[in-house]
């Protein structure tokens, strides 16, 4: 992720890119070979440097972020934010009191296929519920990483938070979680599959299904293309229900009463195809999108990015649903302890201030 921003920063006109920083001798020298300007540590970072993007391991994130702030740079973070929510909390306030832009490297919404669908929900009147999918199965080495057999290395951790955070920027905060997980692939503590129940804030209610071991069409990076190195099927992945009317993402096919008539069941409903909705998936980089916003926020734009506290929010309902699956039981957002991140530490159990 690090060597993808790299490359769009470094190909795009409005970016002097300064410096990719890299711990590692070999790959210093390959990031050099590659024409990129490379570093081995903030310290060497030229002066005229404002901003950075963080995307080392999670457990990174705090450290390398919290230093970049002390620097003076604006920070677009990869997500989660960080590993646990106290010090998620640590470094928005240290963003806050230098005066620095945070944002989380959600970048779903910078799609252009959800601003698309964002604009026609409201066809469907008031949102009722939400069901979502995600199964896309890891190739066999994939595992061969050690940590992806570890704690925290399973699809609750690595792959749902995007989809979170996607439900939420769409219909508002998750107040509480339900979860249970399976392991069929792999065997060990390791968990491949997972069903949630979401309450939101709102009144919504959703269910969501996960797997890294299912073989399917439906996920977000197959429904849409975003990730060129994964499949493609352009099916739905997710179907929003209102009280006039349902909507699928991405294909943006709404049903909703004909004219005149009332939604309830004694009619018929009426399929209506949003033309524009699916586009060829080569067609457009999320990422790329998410970095202009970026630059454009620094020249003082209001642009729609994911802030560090809405990833802070992604991460405790990630970290929500990891803990309802331990506790089996329902986990509401605001009792995710400040120390907890996604593994079980009786020590780390104090009580979390609810995120706003």
């Amino acid at each position: 992720m690090g060597l993808r921003h790299a490359r769009i920063a470094h190909s795009s006109a409005g970016i002097d890119l300064c410096a990719v920083v890299e711990v590692d001798s070999a790959k210093r020298k390959e990031i050099a070979a590659s024409g990129l300007p490379v570093v081995a540590d903030m310290a060497e970072v030229p002066a005229r440097a404002e901003a950075a993007v963080i995307a080392v391991p999670t457990s990174d994130h705090f450290a390398c972020a919290s230093q970049a702030i002390s620097k003076g740079w604006a920070l677009l973070v990869e997500k989660p934010i960080t590993g646990t929510l106290g010090d998620a909390h640590r470094l928005i306030d240290a963003a806050e009191k230098k005066g620095l832009p945070l944002f989380t490297g959600h970048h779903r919404r910078c799609h252009r296929l959800i601003e698309r669908f964002k604009k026609r929900l409201p066809r469907i009147g008031h949102p009722i519920a939400v069901q979502g999918l995600w199964s896309l199965r890891k190739h066999d080495d994939y595992f061969d990483v050690t940590w992806r057999m570890q704690s925290g290395g399973g699809p609750l951790m690595i792959n749902l938070s995007h989809d979170l955070e996607m439900s939420m920027y769409l219909l508002g905060l998750i107040r509480t979680i339900d979860a249970r997980s399976a392991r069929f692939a792999r065997g060990g503590s390791m968990e491949d599959t997972a069903a949630l129940i979401m309450a939101f804030e709102s009144g919504v209610l959703g269910s969501y299904l996960l797997s890294d071991a299912g073989a399917s069409p439906w996920s977000f990076e197959t429904a849409t293309g975003e990730n060129p190195n994964l499949g493609y099927s352009g099916e739905d992945c997710m179907v929003i229900i209102g009280d006039r009317g349902s909507i699928g993402f991405p294909s943006g096919v709404l049903w909703e009463a004909a004219s005149g008539e009332s939604p309830d069941w004694r009619n018929s409903l009426v399929r209506d195809r949003d033309p524009s909705a699916m586009v060829d998936r080569v067609e457009f980089d999320t990422l790329a999108e998410q970095m202009a916003r970026f630059v454009r926020s620094l020249e003082g734009e209001e642009v729609d990015l994911c802030s560090g506290e809405q990833g802070r929010d992604a991460l405790a309902a990630t970290l929500a649903c990891v803990l309802a699956t331990q506790q089996a039981r329902s986990i509401a957002l605001a009792e995710v302890p400040l120390a907890y991140d996604g593994t079980y530490d009786g020590s780390a159990f104090e009580s979390s201030p609810k995120s706003s």
